[in-house]
């Protein structure tokens, strides 16, 4: 795995700037990279905070020096002890969507002589977590939380998550749109309910570009995670062009069993299985480029498609016109979705142009409870 350092910090600073120039907080979400080096650099950049998935991602972060961590996961009661273990040492909030949970915690702090920040996720289109906007419901929903004990109601909290389906660029503005109005009417009737709503919190990379300017008297902070490395999804969604991939995969081709078709050495446990999604449609697990270094002149082999995966295998087609590969050439690969990636190998190589600069660790790869 590499990753290109100038394009990494051009990243980091692009979604900074867009965030400033909206007067909107930006807490990235570091399940992307999992890397605190990487957190240092956007925190460096301008960050409020950073968003982890889960309490064992937060340790390692936490333990790397990071004060300000938001878990925009549904944390359970019975992780109590661990949260009490990282309020001693940093800033943590996380969310509720459940009256249960929420009474859980409540309990759980009471017990402790503590109290935990909560925010209240928001389903506003994706339909995973999160309760509806209605406000005849959110509101006393709202209310409910806001009064038990043990609990410091921070605010509301969104993600986009179905703006990765969107079909074209404008369905993903009117997506992005239709949060911030979701959100935004939340707040209003909330806080005219009597209900204290300090923060307003959104995030997805995809519909970065809309939301955020749309959402500057809206939102508090914005939480896109993918941006930092950006991929072949993002690419396809107009969210970034290729040269803005800071993340790929070094591959070397281990057989050419015909002349259609050759094995690279990047399996499933490499480029990991999701398909791409995007305005059109995008066939196979990623980019192949036989050029090394990144440029932003390199484009993709058309010729060359990663058509399945196996676990240490991945085959590609070759089509009728390119040029032939044969064992130990080697390939870059950009994959569908480089936060998965970032989850299969202990580090990263940090790269510019043909010179290795140093090893990245993914200190918090594999620590999903």
């Amino acid at each position: 795995m590499l990753v290109e350092r100038p394009r990494l910090v051009a990243n980091i600073r692009r979604m900074q700037r867009l965030a400033d120039d909206a007067g909107v907080a930006l807490r990235p979400h570091a399940k992307t990279h999992k890397s605190p080096l990487v957190a240092h650099l956007q925190l460096g950049a301008g960050a409020t905070g950073i968003c982890c998935a889960k309490l064992g991602e937060a340790e390692v972060f936490v333990d790397a020096g990071i004060g300000d961590v938001r878990l925009p996961y549904p944390l359970q009661p019975v992780h109590a002890a661990r949260l009490l273990a990282l309020q001693a040492k940093a800033r943590v909030s996380f969310i509720v969507d459940h009256l249960d949970v929420a009474r859980g915690w409540s309990e759980a702090m009471r017990a402790a002589g503590a109290t935990a920040d909560v925010l209240v996720k928001i389903d506003v289109g994706f339909h995973r977590c999160g309760i509806s906007p209605d406000p005849a419901a959110a509101v006393p929903f709202l209310r409910a939380v806001a009064a038990l004990p043990g609990l410091r109601l921070r605010g509301i909290l969104s993600h986009a998550g179905h703006a990765y389906h969107a079909h074209s660029d404008d369905e993903l503005r009117q997506m992005a749109k239709a949060e911030v109005a979701t959100m935004g009417a939340l707040a209003h009737e909330a806080r005219a309910a009597g209900v204290v709503i300090d923060e307003v919190s959104a995030g997805a990379t995809p519909p970065a570009r809309h939301s955020v300017p749309a959402g500057r008297d809206t939102f508090t902070e914005y939480r896109p995670g993918n941006y930092v490395y950006f991929d072949r999804t993002m690419v396809g969604l107009g969210a970034a062009l290729r040269r803005d991939c800071a993340l790929s995969v070094l591959a070397t081709v281990v057989s050419a069993p015909a002349a259609d078709r050759v094995i690279l050495d990047c399996g499933s446990k490499s480029l990991a299985a999701d398909g791409a999604r995007g305005f059109a449609a995008a066939p196979g697990h990623g980019d192949v480029y036989r050029a090394l270094v990144a440029s932003a002149e390199a484009d993709p082999d058309p010729h060359l498609i990663v058509e399945r995966l196996s676990e240490e295998h991945a085959t590609v087609r070759v089509a009728d016109g390119a040029a032939p590969l044969k064992p130990g050439d080697r390939v870059r690969v950009v994959p569908n979705h480089a936060c998965v990636v970032s989850n299969l190998t202990d580090a990263a190589w940090l790269v510019e142009g043909p010179d290795v600069i140093e090893p990245l660790p993914i200190a918090a790869r594999g620590r999903t409870a």
